[in-house]
């Protein structure tokens, strides 16, 4: 099994397309535009759910009823990204959007996609205050773990990345490559997820490749700011990085972001790199903490 896989991270802009079909043919572009030199495509958070705009401005000025809209469209959707992960050969982590489930629950369903035709989802486990108050979100309660050809893969979502334990259960699980797809309206909110992106690749000695939302619309106040860049983050080791970052895109770009990563590279850091992470995480103090008067 080759480990050696070719990633591309999207930044992908929020516009308005005027109906299913215009949403496809872009949804087919980007994966044309990678789909030659890639094994693997990340989409970001939320990127899905830009054909909400499918609906008109009119009905999107409700959120939740503009959510409850594009639930009749998802199955074509997902029957769309699957069919570009066969013909061409990838592995797609789609676009996230508002998915309901059995229990007529609203999540933040990412499906990834396989070659071979199957698919399988990861729904967002931790919910920011918009996620939860504004569109009125339920959390996921389980994760999953994808096993590939490359490895077995994780997916933290947006927020989700900023909680260690979280990362942590999938890479004793076995993951050795997280996928962070996100949608940021602020260059703070960029950089949170940035900076828990790089911290979950320290403590793990793992990848993790964030995708971002860009671009800025009007015709909805859930997406209508878009700010951030794509990065592909290791443990700074120098047998793999001096600085933790193997690639990064330009702020804001709409663009595609490729690099080839050797997983198999990691095992050999944890075992022998210049701090051992991942193996030392059991050591952590759990004990009590003794508070000491200095006054």
């Amino acid at each position: 099994m080759s480990q050696v896989i070719r990633i591309a991270a999207a930044q992908y802009p929020i516009e308005e397309p005027k109906n299913l079909a215009e949403f496809f043919a872009k949804i087919t572009r980007w994966v044309d535009q990678a789909a030659q030199d890639s094994d693997l495509l990340v989409f970001p958070e939320y990127g899905g759910a830009e054909v909400m705009a499918v609906l008109g401005r009119e009905l999107n000025r409700d959120l939740l009823a503009a959510t409850r809209g594009i639930q009749s469209l998802i199955p074509e959707i997902d029957a769309h990204l699957a069919q570009l992960a066969r013909s061409r050969g990838l592995f797609i982590l789609a676009p996230s959007l508002p998915v309901e489930n059995s229990a007529g629950e609203i999540q933040n369903v990412a499906r990834f996609h396989a070659p071979s035709g199957k698919s399988e989802v990861q729904a967002k486990l931790v919910l920011t205050p918009f996620d939860r108050e504004i569109w009125q979100l339920s959390p996921a309660r389980t994760q999953t773990l994808f096993d590939t050809p490359f490895g077995k893969i994780g997916v933290a979502i947006c927020y989700d990345v900023e909680f260690p334990l979280q990362v942590r259960a999938l890479a004793e699980a076995g993951a050795r490559l997280i996928l962070c797809p996100s949608c940021t309206d602020t260059e703070a909110g960029y950089w949170r997820v940035r900076v828990g992106a790089m911290a979950r690749a320290l403590e793990n000695q793992c990848v993790v490749v964030q995708s971002p939302t860009v671009g800025n619309v009007s015709w909805t106040n859930a997406l209508d700011i878009n700010r951030g860049a794509a990065g592909v983050f290791a443990p700074p080791d120098m047998a793999i990085s001096s600085n933790g970052v193997l690639a990064l895109g330009s702020m804001d770009r709409a663009q595609w972001l490729k690099f080839t990563v050797d997983l198999g590279r990691l095992e050999d850091i944890r075992q022998r790199g210049e701090v051992r992470t991942f193996n030392d995480w059991p050591k952590q103090m759990s004990g009590s903490v003794k508070l000491v008067e200095l006054n």
